[in-house]
């Protein structure tokens, strides 16, 4: 008995050592090698080459297929890192995705569904460019789930077409810019700030005293370059003046039939319209449809568990009363509906 269980062992342990060769293997194959001429150092990249999950079967023996990438939550330049790396979408992540579509020639077209309520201009405007490249060398579908509102629909802008449900909250095309001003609990609980600027404009956003006209202004004035910005993408894009967009470019939220009425979509459907209608423009009726995804391998778990073991332990602290939206950073420049901002 006991020589069985150690034949047993022998043949686990042997098994799993082959494995981690294996799979050691892929991953040198996988690594793309920069190297720093001037430095003399060279560091390995691995090459994220995202995996697809079929949504649905093509209708007829054919490689054409339809690729579905998914836009969900707050849009931000912030990256997660780590195992979970790709368990929330970012720039990087979206533009990834479209690439890789794009260089894919068995890939007729792509639907990108947005559900998100905007966020960063900066990261709003990334995608939005990285879409509309996309679209130009194949036809991009936005399909708009729950909400597709502010940085959502700036993304969708510059999509070939454009699909809302009935139900979808869209549009709140605007700009927002917070900041909190405490200059008045400072004089009663006795505190006071003393700040040393290069110029008048260095401090403009502080809350340790009131904001100056000039300064709102000032202030104001970016937020009204911004805004004129997301208008002429918006008017651009549907082919809508500027003026006849300012009826409903105050910041609203519009449901889907009433964004369709104000021409800021194409049709009214679901997510399989949206397929349908990209396996027309992308002309492969055929066409399946298949998702992107991330795998985590071994590589990725050790290089976390390294990363964890050499940090301090740290207290890891959720405040629920204020509800699971990140806060909005003052001073940032953000897409978003102004429920988001509160």
């Amino acid at each position: 008995m006991n020589k069985k269980y150690g034949c047993l062992i022998a043949l686990l342990l042997l098994a799993l050592l082959v494995s981690v060769g294996l799979n050691f293997g892929q991953f040198l194959g996988k690594l793309d090698l920069d190297v720093g001429m001037d430095a003399g150092i060279a560091t390995a990249h691995p090459k994220r080459h995202l995996r697809e999950t079929v949504v649905e079967t093509a209708k007829k023996p054919t490689q054409d297929k339809i690729v579905h990438i998914d836009l969900e939550g707050i849009i931000s330049s912030m990256e997660m890192g780590g195992l979970f790396a790709e368990a929330m979408p970012s720039v990087d992540s979206i533009k990834r995705a479209l690439e890789q579509a794009v260089a894919d020639k068995k890939v007729k077209a792509i639907v990108l569904r947005i559900n998100s309520p905007g966020g960063e201009v900066t990261a709003s405007d990334i995608i939005y460019n990285a879409v509309k490249k996309a679209a130009k060398e194949k036809p991009v579908v936005v399909y708009m789930d729950s909400m597709a509102a502010s940085g959502g629909y700036y993304v969708a802008c510059g999509a070939t077409k454009i699909v809302a449900s009935e139900t979808t909250l869209t549009a709140s095309i605007g700009v927002i810019i917070e900041t909190m001003n405490y200059s008045e609990l400072f004089g009663k609980v006795g505190l006071s700030m003393t700040t040393f600027t290069s110029g008048a404009f260095k401090d403009s956003l502080s809350g340790a005293r009131p904001m100056r006209d000039d300064e709102k202004a000032y202030v104001q004035n970016l937020v009204t370059q911004m805004y004129d910005r997301f208008l002429g993408i918006v008017s651009e894009s549907r082919g809508v003046p500027k003026d006849q967009l300012k009826t409903v470019a105050d910041g609203r939220v519009v449901t889907g039939r009433e964004a369709l009425d104000a021409k800021l979509v194409d049709q009214i459907g679901y997510v399989e319209d949206a397929y349908a209608l990209a396996r027309v423009l992308g002309k492969a009726a055929d066409a399946g449809v298949v998702k992107y995804r991330h795998e985590v391998s071994l590589f990725d778990a050790l290089g976390m568990a390294s990363a964890k073991a050499a940090q301090q332990p740290a207290k890891v602290q959720f405040d629920l009363s204020s509800g699971l939206l990140p806060k909005l950073q003052p001073g940032v420049p953000y897409f978003l509906p102004p429920s988001y901002a509160r």
